[in-house]
């Protein structure tokens, strides 16, 4: 079997005009990066706002492990078995972040035969998106730091500056740091912050702005600091929105490129979601809902984190209503979570599974409380035998779930016909009737506490005392009403990476709470979560080289 980057290398692509044309864009509303790449342009919306919405389909997973789970591999697979049977369709994901593609998860394509293609540039640079947010962000930095040293005409307390900046890479180095050393005209001597640009409040805000009006009106309520007497300044009263929006002006237009089987896929944004809301933007969705009769879409990691945002709080904040759930898994996944090590997951072992199938469990009770139909599909691998395929089956079965055997990986489209057909015949026949976890209305501490209990399990929330004191000072300042971002690991339903399946009788701790006012949600840390990642001690950077003629290898 050829590796993602020879079958991407070897794909047959064809020109994103024709692309384009799958979904009646004319090619006026297409702004070109190369042959295979191209943005949607502002005109397009407004000539398709008024037509109807297709149905949306949300794509999530169970906790990752190195056994693997292949979730955008099925979002892929799926848009393509969709556009195998005749169905307009699209496929909306996230841009990839450079810290992953170099560190150790790689990049964010899709694998096998059901990938997203050009697979090296939407992996590296792509459009510019993220060093647009990256360039944004530093901006709203440098401004900061200015006008303190300009005279402090806000009289900013250089001990709560919070606006932190940015890049795009794992460089733990940078996470605490000292700025303004050396003579006064270097600036305010102060300690500052690097986090990953994915995690920036600026990706955020992108990917949460219906239009350029929305987008400066966010921006300028970013919260960067506070004065000495405890009011919030923000990014309006610096003066620096016009040029951060300026910086964004072509970020915010989505990206138009295709699959292997050259299905149309929008890729725009993307937010981390063990430390942000994880979800592609809303002007992607929505643009896509108008162009196709079926979206595919997805949330990072588990359901748990990037699933909960989804439907938490980007559907809540755009209007969105999905339609169905599809809830990725693999043997060799739950049978990791059973506790087998990952050099024993090829062999039978009906035991683990049942005992690892409980992380499943929980993520289909999780995703049945927002009342969204839920297919469960399967991941299907070469080592996976009838007796394990047939207890998984019957356990969705008997939950209430939509069942099916996938293998996009190994065949494209033609093999998620399958789940094609179950995702089509539950939009049809199953009513969704999606509704948010809680009310926004309550307290912080409420929503912390309700997302702890009911999605990740824990039997209650403990607060460090500077996430008290946050929280007591958001409220005070009027943010109580936002919905809550958790920040927590992935590998987990509790903050502890290292408790699988389905913990029990513990409690999550929230170290950090902050609010991000222009994204419009209260960020709150659980336990020993970063926002700038470090590399492994062998990063996949070590692997990736380029020839003579140009040619990438190394990438996956």
């Amino acid at each position: 079997m050829k590796s993602d980057i020879e079958i991407a290398q070897g794909a047959n692509l064809v020109h994103i005009k024709e692309v384009a044309a799958k979904l009646n864009i004319a090619e006026d509303d297409l702004e070109f990066y190369g042959k295979y790449k191209a943005k949607l342009s502002d005109e397009l919306w407004d000539k398709v706002k008024d037509r109807p919405d297709g149905k949306l389909v949300l794509v999530t997973a169970i906790n990752p492990t190195p056994a693997g789970e292949g979730k955008t591999t099925t979002t892929v697979g799926l848009g393509q078995a969709l556009g195998k049977m005749n169905i307009k369709s699209v496929i909306a994901l996230r841009e990839p972040s450079l810290g992953p593609c170099f560190g150790i998860k790689g990049g964010a394509a899709g694998g096998g035969n059901a990938q997203v293609v050009p697979m090296e540039d939407l992996n590296l640079h792509f459009t510019g998106d993220f060093h647009a947010i990256t360039s944004a962000n530093n901006l709203l930095a440098a401004m900061l730091d200015n006008h303190i040293q300009q005279g402090n005409a806000l009289n900013i307390d250089t001990n709560q500056v919070v606006w932190k900046r940015c890049v795009d890479m794992n460089d733990r180095v940078l996470r605490n740091i000292v700025v303004g050393l050396g003579r006064k005209a270097d600036g305010v001597v102060r300690e500052d912050h690097f986090i990953i640009t994915v995690a920036s409040e600026i990706m955020a805000v992108l990917c949460l702005a219906e239009n350029m009006t929305d987008l400066k009106e966010r921006l300028g309520r970013i919260v960067i600091a506070y004065t000495y007497d405890g009011k919030p300044v923000t990014a309006k009263q610096i003066n620096a929105v016009g040029a951060m929006a300026a910086l964004l002006k072509d970020a915010l237009k989505p990206n138009l490129i295709q699959t292997l089987e050259n299905t149309p896929a929008i890729i725009h944004g993307g937010p981390f979601a063990n430390i942000a809301h994880g979800c592609n933007s809303v002007r992607a969705t929505k643009t896509a809902l108008k162009l196709a009769d079926v979206v595919v879409t997805e949330a990072g990691f588990g359901a748990d984190l990037g699933a909960e945002k989804f439907l938490d709080i980007k559907c809540r904040m755009a209007g969105l209503k999905p339609d169905a759930i599809v809830l990725v898994a693999t043997i060799r996944a739950l049978k990791y979570n059973g506790g087998v090590p990952k050099t024993e997951l090829s062999k039978e072992n009906l035991q683990a599974l049942k005992s690892g199938i409980v992380n499943l469990e929980k993520h289909i009770e999780n995703l049945q409380k927002y009342g969204v139909p839920v297919i469960v599909s399967l991941n299907r691998f070469i080592t996976d035998t009838e007796a394990e395929l047939s207890f998984v089956k019957e356990f969705c079965e008997s939950r209430n779930c939509e069942f099916s055997l996938c293998e996009v990986w190994e065949k494209g489209g033609e093999g998620g016909i399958d789940l094609a057909n179950k995702v089509l015949t539950t939009i049809k026949t199953k009513e969704s009737n999606y509704k948010p976890l809680y009310d926004v209305k309550l307290s912080i501490k409420e929503k912390i506490e309700t997302i702890a209990k009911e999605i990740y399990g824990a039997e209650g929330v403990t607060y460090d005392p500077a996430a008290e004191a946050a929280i007591k000072s958001i409220e005070s300042l009027g943010y109580k009403e936002l919905p809550v971002c958790m920040a927590k690991n992935q590998y987990s339903l509790s903050d502890d990476p290292t408790k699988l399946g389905r913990p029990t009788g513990f409690t999550i701790n929230i170290r950090e709470v902050y609010v991000s006012a222009g994204a419009g949600f209260v960020v709150a840390i659980t336990g020993t979560i970063m926002t700038m990642p470090g590399l492994p001690k062998i990063p996949a950077a070590e692997g990736i080289d380029v020839d003579e003629n140009g040619r990438i290898t190394g990438l996956f």
